[in-house]
Order: structure tokens, then sequence, then C-alpha cells
């Protein structure tokens, strides 16, 4: 059973020394119950305490990193059942499939689309996570040279997939450094598969006939010294696959049922032979709350959707997305380009950028701290008004970049620009257009 704040308080140094990052050791005793902060947090706790918070200070969902290097992945280490209770930490990875019995071509295609369909939105670059190598042939050789093709082509974290043991050893000996998947542990393998994962310290799925068997081999696997695992609870039935998920989660963070607190992997490439519906599928997982996502192909026109999905799940709801405040060059201004204001809002900021990146005249555009809120947002909360931006103009030292005196405000904010001509003196301040796609053809007549 997890410790209570005052049971934690009690094994922390209590001298509130504050390198925490939380002004007393009460204070991040109570984060660490509550699953807001990590023990690691705190430099000054004995290594006999550490062992005895581990419980208390781990989430219930544990936390598994499959891959190495830039593109390792973290999936896991949930909190919450529902976004708005607090935030979804980590993201499912998004995997694409390829078998041994697949043609090279075929093979090939995956690949480059795996490598190629990437997609900016708001300051991120989403793609896919993983490649799934699946052995269908039960040939050790061509399972090994198809995991080693994929090594040596991506830098992407790997799935092996195969049940029989022999086949997984002589795989996982040549790719054993990118820290794959070991996918899966039944209970007919599960002790020649857990020592793999031992020697390797590699991540293991475990498959099981149902949930309770699934439990089973969770319990016997830990027991052995085994924390890095992923669970598939066996079914391919849609309904039951998203009924298993729901009760994987609220088991595990309700019940507090550790044989459950792993993260999932489920197969929508396995659920269905028409696309499209494997896309929907996989989008029902994205929210009901797939670990990794294994999709038979990526097309560009189920994947987008699905990236784009699982971004606006897995923002923090009570943060809102930011870009940093300050001078931003675009198109290459020079002293005589128009000035532009607008608030740190992520969206707004893009959607502003990249129409005067269209209108193809050059402009300086001056980023207020706002927040992270919207233009109309954050004058209704008085942070986009008339003093607050004129601050930020004078702060940012954009008046020593041009040799005009004029500054364009959005037009929503047009109830600032007596306030911020008072807090600017001889500057002119401009009323731009309301809508963002009306930017390009403003600043076209500003530059005639």
């Amino acid at each position: 059973m997890a410790l209570t704040g005052i049971q934690i308080y009690k094994l922390l140094p209590k001298d509130n020394c504050g390198e925490c990052g939380v002004p007393t050791c009460l204070a991040f005793a109570m984060s660490l119950a509550a699953g807001k902060a990590e023990l690691a947090a705190c430099p000054r706790v004995s290594e006999e305490a550490k062992a005895e918070l581990a419980d208390a200070s781990a989430p219930p969902i544990g936390v598994v990193e499959i891959g190495t290097g830039e593109r390792k992945l973290k999936i896991g280490g949930e909190t919450v059942l529902f976004r708005h209770e607090k935030t979804f930490l980590n993201p499912p990875g998004i995997a694409v499939l390829v078998t041994d019995e697949m043609a090279d071509e075929e093979v090939a295609g995956r690949l480059e689309r795996f490598k190629t369909l990437e997609y900016e939105r708001v300051g991120l670059t989403l793609r896919a996570d993983l490649v799934a190598v699946k052995s269908v042939s039960n040939d050790a050789g061509k399972f090994e040279a198809l995991a080693a093709k994929v090594k040596n082509e991506t830098d992407a974290g790997i799935v092996l997939m195969t049940e029989d043991p022999s086949v997984m050893e002589a795989c996982l000996k040549a790719c054993a450094d990118r820290k794959p998947v070991i996918y899966a542990a039944t209970k007919e393998n599960v002790d020649q598969m857990a020592g793999m994962a031992k020697d390797s310290g590699c991540p293991l799925a475990v498959k099981g006939n149902g949930l309770d068997e699934v439990a089973e081999l969770t319990t016997k696997l830990t027991e052995d010294g085994l924390k890095n695992l992923i669970i598939d609870s066996g079914t391919r039935a849609i309904r039951k696959a998203l009924e298993d998920q729901v009760f994987i989660r609220r088991g595990a963070l309700l019940k507090k049922y550790k044989p459950l607190g792993f993260p999932t992997i489920t197969l929508p490439c396995e659920m269905t032979d028409d696309f499209m519906q494997e896309t929907l599928i996989a989008s029902m997982f994205v929210a009901k709350y797939g670990g990794i996502i294994v999709l038979s192909d990526l097309q560009g026109h189920s994947l987008f959707p699905l990236l784009l999905a699982r971004m606006n799940i897995y923002t923090d709801p009570q943060r809102p997305m930011a870009t940093s405040p300050g001078i931003y060059e675009i198109g290459g201004p020079n002293e005589d380009s128009p000035v532009l204001v607008s608030c740190n809002f992520s969206l707004t900021y893009f959607i502003v950028s990249g129409e005067i990146e269209s209108s193809r005249v050059p402009a300086w555009l001056v980023i207020v701290d706002t927040e992270g809120l919207s233009v109309l947002t954050a004058w209704a909360a008085g942070k986009f008004v008339g003093d607050a931006v004129g601050i930020s103009l004078k702060k940012c030292g954009i008046m020593d970049k041009v040799r005009h005196k004029k500054v364009v405000i959005p037009g929503y904010a047009a109830a600032i620009s007596g306030d911020l001509e008072e807090e600017l003196g001889d500057w002119e301040v401009l009323v731009g257009p309301r809508e963002s796609a009306h930017i390009p053809a403003y600043l076209k007549e500003w530059s005639a």
C-alpha cells in the first residue's frame, strides 16, 4: 500500500534545504505521495529511505524505455484515468509492422514511409516511433536479417515479435544494443524469454490468454526481478480489447493492483483487414490507453490524424503550449520592415508567423509573454493590455532595430491601442486585421 505524506516525511532528512525545488520537506512529501514529484529530486535522502520509499514514489503504472539515443521512447508512468484530472504523461508509441515473409519492395516501402512521413505542428515534429519486426516463417536467419535491415536503415526503436525462444535469441544478439522490446513471453516460454530479458536488459512484453493469465505471468516475472514489462491481454476482438485496456488502467490506478501496473501493447493490425477500420481502432487506443500501437502500414491520410489526436490528448490541459517571448525575424527584415505584436500561445504564433511568411514581406514579430493564452483570452485576463505590451516592446530591443515608429497590434486587441500609445510615447499604434488570413494583404499594402 502506498505511504501517506506524513509517513514519507518521517523518512526524509527534514532539513528543508529546498534543493528539491520545494520549500519544505513536508511539502515535498505531500507531492511525492500525490505522485507529483519524484524521489530522485531529493539529493539528501538516505539509501535506506530510498529502498523504503521506492513503492511510494513509483507511479502506479511502471515506466518502460524502448530504444536508445534521440529516438528513445518512454511509455507508461501514467497516474490518472482522465486527462482533465491532471495530465497524461507519455504518449503511446506508434509502430509499423514488417514481417520476414514480405517482399523486399514492401519492406523497403514501409521503412521509407516510416522515415519520411513527418509533420511540423506548433513547433513539434510528429512522426511514428517504432518498427515492429515479426517472424512469420520461424526461420531464425530470415528474422535476424530483417531485424538487421531495420536496425541499419532507421534509428527507430524496435519491437521483435516471435514466441519461439530460439528464433528470438538469434535475432536479439544482433540488435540488443538498441534495447528492443522482446515480444512476447507466454505461459509456454516465459522462463526462456525472461532469461533473455535479464541478460540483455531489454523490456519484455507479456502476452496471456486473458488478464488473469497476464497477471500470473507478471507476478512471476516481477518476483524474478524483472520490472520493464509491457502487457498484451491477448484479445483481438475490438470491444474486448477496449474493455481490457480500461480494466488494466483502472486496476492499476484505483485498485493499486500491481500485476497490471504496466503499459500495454495493442495490435490493431491483427484486428481487421480494413485499413481505415484499423486506423479507427488505433485512434481508440490512443485515447484508451495503449502504450504501443502497432499498425500494418503507414499512410499519410491515416497517420497524420492519429499523430494529431495523440498530440492533443497528451498535452497538459493545465499548461497551454507556449512559445518563448521575444523578437522573431521573418523573411530577413531590415530597419524599415513592419513590426507586428502578438501573444505567445503556440498555435497563434505559428499561424501568424506562417501568414507573414506567405506574404513574402519581411517583418519583425514581437511575441509578448501572455502565459500561453490566446489574444482575446489574454486581453480579458489583463495579460495583453496596453501597459504590458508597451513594456515588452521597450524591453525586447525592437525599438533599436527599426527607424520607423509604428507597431501593428491584432485587430481583436484594438481596445488596447490608446493605452499602448500612451505607454510608447511617440510611436503610432496601427490596428491590424482581425483574422490572420488577412495578414498577407495587409502587409502588401504596407510595403506598397
